[in-house]
């Protein structure tokens, strides 16, 4: 029999939808089960970027430029000014996904057996994405006691090598939902500097900060245009993960031709996508603000139902819509999997995403759980009294 490839074989599962087997079992069995793993928002994608599809007419869905459309990337020009960034077309490509961006970024700046810093928990395909391309990551550990504040700068010193190419961060950060502020992105830029990395920045999550905060994006930051490296998405801003088209951008014009090569190879991002994005580029603020305030107001339910469970530790995310939680179990992967498979409540469960795939480090997030706030706080209510139960009867489990 051929043998799969070792590098096949060290690929990670999804932490975010490994389980998916045991919820599909469970679904079979009658059992409702409420998806807090995933980043799927259950708003409305707005109807103009849906009827833009319906209504696109042509006789040949054909091919658009390996870089996205001009007519594109030209209207995105103008909502990166919007959030205070100056950028020319040129310096955007058009992926499909924001996951292709990441890819792209990684391969176009990265060699195999190169090192990346970042820090843990961090999403998963950070490491995944890694691993594909021999890219070894350096975790630095976030504390949840300090909400996964930005580690010491004085930590990614200690950190850097010879191989080292590249810093990456999320900001607002995926799975923790900690908002970096611009004194924070600021020690980043001296560190990049000094050594002369790039610095990779996910920003997909950028319309959703709370409380009063103010996103800074890095590439308003000057003296960095040449290392900055920023992955972007329609997916979260637009609630239409389906649509998969992310974008890359960075003032450096030898990375964006680098990334348009690895991008002629897959020959375009898909077209009908392109045309729902674009005309969704018109939604009004008035969207936006809606959908923060509906977000803030699942934020603020989930964080003081699941402190009010013995045990269970929850920061303030200030950002995205996820939660980084400790749970008083000694293995979240076996608790999530039981969750789905041996309990329900009242024909209830929850799906959550084990912590342990989204550190670097092994051993570390055993203890947690990934929770996305992206279902109505109705049903946000009821999959807080399941986890509860859940909690308290498990512990027989682990006696």
């Amino acid at each position: 029999m051929p043998k799969i490839s070792s590098k096949g074989l060290n690929m990670p599962s999804s932490p975010i939808r490994k389980l998916v087997p045991f919820a599909d079992a469970a679904k079979k069995r009658g059992t409702r089960v409420f998806h807090l793993n995933i980043g799927q928002p259950d708003i409305k994608t707005p109807q103009i970027m849906m009827d833009a599809v319906k209504n696109f007419d042509v006789d040949v869905l054909a091919y658009i430029h390996s870089q996205g459309s001009e007519s594109y990337r030209i209207k995105l020009t103008k909502y990166y000014a919007s959030v205070g960034v100056d950028i020319h077309h040129d310096d955007i490509m058009v992926t499909t996904g924001g996951s292709e961006a990441l890819m792209f970024g990684l391969y176009s700046c990265l060699d195999a057996g190169d090192e990346v810093i970042t820090p843990e928990p961090f999403y998963a395909n950070y490491n995944g994405f890694s691993i594909s391309g021999g890219i070894n990551v350096r975790p630095i550990t976030a504390k949840i006691e300090d909400g996964f504040a930005l580690p010491p700068i004085q930590a990614f010193e200690d950190n850097v090598t010879e191989k080292t190419k590249a810093i990456l961060i999320c900001n607002p950060s995926n799975p923790t939902g900690y908002l970096y502020s611009k004194d924070e992105l600021l020690q980043l830029k001296e560190i990049v500097l000094k050594h002369d990395l790039f610095l990779f920045v996910d920003e997909v999550y950028r319309e959703f900060v709370y409380d009063g905060k103010q996103f800074q994006s890095v590439l308003t930051l000057e003296g960095l245009e040449e290392h900055v490296v920023v992955f972007d998405s329609t997916s979260k801003r637009y609630s239409a993960c389906g649509a998969r088209l992310g974008a890359l951008v960075s003032k450096n014009k030898e990375l964006i031709q680098t990334a348009i090569k690895f991008g002629q190879a897959r020959l375009s991002p898909p077209t009908w996508s392109e045309v729902g994005a674009e005309a969704a580029l018109d939604v009004p603020q008035s969207y936006f603000d809606e959908v923060v305030a509906e977000y803030i107001g699942r934020r603020d339910l989930l964080v003081k139902e699941l402190n009010k469970i013995e045990g269970v530790i929850c920061p303030n995310p200030k950002g995205a819509f996820y939660a980084m939680v400790q749970l008083p179990v000694k293995d979240t992967d076996h608790f999530c999997r039981w969750m789905l498979e041996s309990f329900d409540l009242d024909g209830q469960t929850v799906m959550m995403a084990p912590g342990s795939g989204f550190y670097s480090t092994a051993g570390f997030g055993k203890n947690e759980v990934r929770i996305a706030y992206v279902l109505n706080k109705a049903d946000l209510k009821t999959a807080m009294e399941c986890l509860k139960v859940g909690l308290e009867r498990y512990k027989e489990v682990e006696a």
